[in-house]
Formats: structure tokens, sequence, C-alpha cells
């Protein structure tokens, strides 16, 4: 496939908006798709972009959860048809390194070596601006744009009927909060769950939650909205952290005992000393927020002991 021109949200520079520029996309080979780019929300971590938080190399083009269909594919390619609508996964995956070959493809070696700023293993970008000077991309996608190029591996056909809108949410915040719920916490039937923050992340963990058998389900979250909408996703007990204390409540729904299971999808300094006090002995917290990757925690000792598992 040719280059293919394009605009795209770029961002030049720290703490300053990013603009609509003219760019290329591209070139496509054997083994990739290129994709119509539908809907493109964004996360907090584009966010942590801007302000500098992470060391993505500029100018970029930011935006991981992105929903499209497939415009072109390569000659390799199988599995999937022109105009399929798919969900754009931000993981490749070399499957030959050593988290690879023990099937934990989130720690692939050749994607954490570049994977905050590139387009190819390599290093190299997919996108060029106008005059040909190389455009880095958030986690090799750069879904803020018209098109974007990528291995078919990351392209996830989703029904027909789905809208393209609500899709993208599927490929960083739903399966970040509900794959936590269902596969990494451990929730069983008629468990006491707690979810600290309730974002985009927050609720698909409560909706994980309530699909793996939770009995009660408490959202902490001092939005009166996001509570409300917490209570829609399935949670059973809401919790204002402004006036109640997460852990005693927790405590007072379980026979002074704590939740079975503790999500933080806040990511807040409080949210994580929260999780540790409010889950109970032999209970596991699941940390899903995060915070600058050079802050640093203090947690009460006490808190942590009593086969607690973080």
């Amino acid at each position: 496939m040719a280059m293919q021109r394009a605009r795209a949200a770029v961002l030049r520079e720290i703490g300053r908006p990013m603009a609509i520029e003219p760019v290329v996309v591209g070139p496509m080979g054997p083994g990739d798709v290129l994709v119509r780019v539908a809907a493109a929300s964004l996360c907090h971590t584009d966010l942590e972009v801007i302000e500098g938080q992470l060391g993505l190399r500029l100018p970029a083009v930011l935006g991981h959860e992105v929903a499209g269909r497939i415009e072109a594919r390569g000659t390799e390619v199988t599995g999937l048809a022109l105009g399929d609508p798919v969900v754009l996964s931000w993981n490749p995956h070399c499957g030959q390194c050593f988290y690879c070959g023990r099937a934990q493809p989130i720690l692939c070696e050749q994607y954490l070596g570049n994977g905050p700023k590139a387009g190819h293993f390599d290093g190299r970008p997919r996108f060029a601006c106008d005059d040909g000077a190389p455009l880095h991309q958030l986690m090799y996608l750069g879904g803020f744009a018209d098109y974007v190029v990528v291995p078919a591996q990351q392209a996830v056909r989703v029904p027909e009927a789905m809208p393209l809108d609500r899709a993208c949410l599927l490929g960083c915040a739903v399966m970040t909060g509900f794959g936590a719920a269902t596969h990494i916490a451990g929730i069983e039937w008629g468990a006491v769950v707690l979810v600290i923050g309730a974002g985009a992340v927050g609720l698909a963990a409560i909706q994980g939650a309530r699909l793996a058998g939770a009995g009660r389900i408490v959202a902490v979250d001092p939005n009166p909205a996001r509570r409300a909408m917490a209570e829609r996703a399935g949670a059973t007990v809401l919790c204002d952290p402004r006036a109640e204390d997460p852990a005693a409540l927790a405590r007072s729904l379980t026979a002074g005992r704590g939740a079975d299971v503790v999500i933080e999808a806040a990511g807040a300094s409080a949210g994580f000393r929260a999780s540790v006090e409010a889950v109970r002995p032999g209970g596991r917290v699941v940390w899903l927020g995060k915070l600058g990757v050079n802050d640093e925690m203090a947690f009460r000792w006490g808190a942590l002991m009593q086969e607690k598992r973080i």
C-alpha cells in the first residue's frame, strides 16, 4: 500500500493543546491493516502525556482507545475483511520473547522496549509530517487520526451492531476494569467487593464484579454523578469518601473483617492507602490506577500484613 494521507491531532509541546495537521500514514506491510478511525476516546493516560508525566518523544499522535473499519489489508492477513468493524489493542506482542513464551504478552520485551513511542518494534514510527519528519505514536497506535496502520493482531473484530463510539472504550478502559475483576481479582460467589473510583475503568470493574458473582459491590467516589452511574452499573452500596471511611464501611458490611476484594481504579494516593486498609486478612487488592512513575507511597505496615495479596 502506498502512503495514506490523513489528518491527525498532533502534540508538539508539553502542556500545549494538540493541533489538527496533515500527516502521512504508512506504508502498510504484508501483516498489517489500514484502519479508518471512526471513534477514539480520550484516556487519562493521554492527558498524562500532554502534561509531561510520561516520556513520549514529540511531536506525537496520541490516542489508544480506538475503533474503526478495515480499509485495506496486507497480503498475509487472514480473518479480517474489508469493511469489518474493529477495536484496536495497544499491546502488540512478538510471540517469541521470554514473556510471550510464558503467556504474558502484556510484558512482551519487544513491546516494552518501544511501547510509549513507537509504531514498529524497532522504534520506527508509522506517521510522518507533511515534510517527511517522523511523528511518534502512543502505544503503537496514534488513534487521534483519520487512519492508522497496525499489525493485524492488534485489530479485533466486533459485532456490526455495536456502536463504534462505544466500542472504542473496549480498547483500554473496559478491558482493564472488566478484565481485572473477572481474571485477576479472584472474586468468589457472594464476595464483598469494594471499587475505589467510578470512572470508566471503575465502572467496568463494577460490571465485571457483578458478572463474577459478587454479593455486594461498594462503589467509592466523591462525585455524586459517578456514584449514580456506579449504581446503574451494578454497585449495591455507594460511598462518598469525604463523608465516610471506605475501610470502616467495608468492615461494617462483613462483621468486622473487611472486603474480600478491593479494586483501586482512581489512581490517587488516598485510594491506594484505603485499598490495603479496607481488604480483609487473606483478601486481595488489585491496583489499576497509577501515580507518576517516580512518585513514592507510604503505607501503615500493619495494613500490609495477615496474608493480604496485592
